[in-house]
């Protein structure tokens, strides 16, 4: 009798946790960039603010997702400051595009917007080699796990000059230079999707706290719904279709051209 008891207890509990458990819904995240960590030059910095603080959704159901930002048509340009007027209307990943994926075809299509041109990157999900620590947290009332890994990311050299300098090299594209970056994941237990913000994923829970770099990037989640309209998640269309290596260099040409602060862009003749 008491085997049987145990039994349907076990079942139970079993019956529990697979209804507990979330897999689609909505999370907003508040992503913070330390836009001061890796500048060195003090004219730089008083050009921008030292953090940049935005607002993304992502969208989730048990095999695809979509991350996009939150329009906030009235937040100030974090790359607008004094000194000459200098403006760079650069956006990441996520600020004006989107970010599609396909679990189950691993199918990943990035759409960007660099200088009010919009880009589609098709390409396929990476995957990433997550270590699991054993640490816990809560994040918004869930109990999440801590994962780390090492990424390698593209990132251009200095893109602008003081004006006047004699070793100024404002005639060559600036060269995209490999940096290894330390990423650190909270991922929760109880959410049983691969997703996370940006292009962070793979873990079996989603992520709800990234950590880029020590606090250069930080994406935590601020809100979450346990549902999701399953229409709202499309492949992005619109924009120039290119490979990943054609984007790479139109990003190039395009901070070649831009030219050094309160000089406009630069010229050929």
């Amino acid at each position: 009798m008491k085997k049987i008891l145990m039994l349907l207890t076990m079942i139970s509990m079993l019956v529990l946790n697979s209804q507990a458990q979330v897999k689609e819904g909505v999370i907003t995240y508040e992503r913070k960039i330390n836009m001061h960590k890796r500048i060195q030059d003090e004219q730089m910095k008083a050009m921008m603010p030292e953090f940049r603080v935005s607002k993304h959704l992502l969208m989730f159901s048990d095999s695809t997702s979509i991350y996009k930002a939150i329009p906030e048509d009235e937040s100030p340009d974090p790359f607008e400051g004094g000194g000459g007027g200098m403006r760079m209307a650069f956006k990441m990943p996520g600020d004006g595009g989107e970010i599609y994926k396909n679990y189950a075809t691993g199918l990943l299509i990035e759409q960007n917007e660099i200088f009010s041109k919009t880009f589609i990157i098709t390409d396929t999900i990476k995957k990433q080699a997550w270590k699991l620590t054993g640490e816990t947290m809560k994040v918004l009332g869930h109990n999440c796990f801590k994962a780390t890994t090492k990424q390698t990311a593209k990132v251009a050299g200095a893109m602008m000059r003081r004006r006047g300098n004699e070793n100024d090299s404002a005639g060559k594209a600036p060269e995209l230079k490999d940096i290894t970056l330390d990423i650190t994941a909270w991922f929760a237990e109880d959410i049983i999707s691969p997703v996370g913000p940006e292009n962070n994923g793979g873990l079996p829970g989603v992520i709800l706290m990234l950590d880029v770099n020590n606090g250069e990037m930080v994406f935590t989640a601020i809100d979450i719904k346990p549902t999701v309209n399953k229409k709202d998640i499309k492949q992005p269309t619109k924009g120039k279709k290119v490979t990943r290596e054609e984007y790479r260099n139109t990003i190039k040409e395009m901070m070649q051209n831009f030219g050094p602060p309160g000089g406009g862009r630069r010229r050929d003749d």
